[in-house]
């Protein structure tokens, strides 16, 4: 028996043969890769323009002399008669020990005294004594000279309970501690109960008088100031404007601001009636510096590049730019230099010329060679 096949059996497994092939090579091959979006950016052109900030410090007002008072005896305080704030004038009582044992070391001392002194007396009539009977030949020289070597110890003696008479009645007076000058109480570092030993403080006076501004310059800047040089003082609270001239600059920075210290003396014309409050906030102005050519110079600029900061970012160690090229429409990243800040910009050093453009804002969304478009604010296109 002859069996027939069909031919077409053949053609139509090898067609899915092909078609399984193609099936599994298109899936193993990778996917087109996305276009990056063309993306919309602001962008700015870069221009020399005048540094229009001024140099501006926060200063707080002082009382030039600040004392801080203690009793000159350790003891435990009893009483304290000021509070803080309180107006003082010189002679007032503001705290006391209690003074029980320096009052009765002072009469142990009296005692002490009274006693030397009556044995003084009692020396100086005895010499007078053996001075007669010296002149009636009754006792010899020698007996005489030592009378008189009694009187002068019987005095010494007497000096000397005396000395310590005084010395323990000045114990009992340093039991209250007196104001030396007028003045206002700016701190309380000890209250009644407390036992404080000689020479701890106990309060703070700030002395009527003249008053300094004191604030801290930067490293970079002290150099540029002088004592004598002028200043201007501006009040926080009233915005009253005052004249001041240096008055003292740090030798050394501050061990942990690492700035230092200067004081300017508020040089009040008559017309102020009142001086600004102890404590106040004052901005001082120093005087304007002469124009410089770079930013070497106290770091002054006449003329300088500013940017705003929010077209800074950082790359690696540096910090960086995107700059357009307009013929290809696609941004690079380009590190420049800052030298200081101008308000709210940024100056730049270097790394940029005038006419260039800069991206302005989203510049952590952009990456090397993209293609952007500049920003048309919606206005600009429906007028267009």
């Amino acid at each position: 028996m002859r069996h027939r096949f069909s031919s077409s059996w053949p053609r139509a497994g090898g067609i899915g043969v092909v078609l399984m092939a193609a099936f599994v090579l298109s899936a193993c091959s990778k996917p087109a890769p996305v276009e990056e979006p063309v993306r919309a950016v602001k962008v700015l052109t870069v221009g020399v323009s005048p540094l229009l900030a001024t140099r501006e410090f926060a200063g707080e007002v002082r009382a030039r002399t600040e004392s801080r008072l203690g009793f000159r005896v350790a003891g435990k305080i009893v009483q304290r008669q000021v509070d803080l704030g309180q107006q003082v004038h010189a002679g007032d009582v503001l705290a006391q020990l209690d003074a029980q044992d320096y009052q009765l070391t002072a009469d142990a001392a009296r005692a002490q005294a009274a006693a030397a002194r009556t044995n003084r007396d009692l020396a100086a009539a005895d010499l007078q004594r053996y001075r007669e009977l010296r002149a009636q030949n009754f006792i010899s020289d020698a007996e005489l000279d030592r009378r008189e070597a009694q009187l002068k110890a019987a005095q010494a003696q007497l000096d000397q309970a005396e000395a310590q008479l005084t010395t323990q009645g000045n114990q009992a007076r340093y039991a209250k501690l007196v104001a030396d000058a007028a003045g206002v109480v700016t701190a309380i570092e000890a209250e009644p109960g407390q036992v404080v030993a000689a020479g701890a403080p106990v309060l703070r006076i700030a002395q009527d008088g003249p008053r300094d501004v004191v604030f801290s310059v930067p490293e970079g800047q002290v150099a540029t100031m002088v004592n004598g040089m002028s200043v201007q003082l501006r009040v926080w609270a009233s915005g009253e404007v005052l004249p001041g001239r240096v008055r003292e600059v740090a030798a050394s920075a501050d061990p942990v601001t690492r700035t230092f210290l200067v004081k300017a003396s508020i040089e009040a014309a008559e017309s102020v009636r009142k001086l600004p409050p102890l404590g106040a906030t004052v901005a001082v102005l120093p005087a304007a510096a002469a124009p410089a050519k770079g930013p070497g110079a106290n770091g002054v600029l006449a003329q300088a590049i500013k940017l705003p900061s929010s077209a800074l970012r950082q790359d690696g160690q540096v910090t960086a730019v995107w700059v357009l090229d307009t013929a290809s429409m696609t941004v690079r990243s380009q590190p420049v230099q800052v030298a200081t800040a101008d308000g709210n910009e940024a100056v730049i050093a270097s790394g940029l010329q005038p006419g260039q453009l800069v991206v302005a804002t989203g510049v952590h969304v952009l990456s090397p060679g993209q293609k952007v478009t500049i920003y048309q604010p919606k206005s600009a296109q429906a007028a267009e």
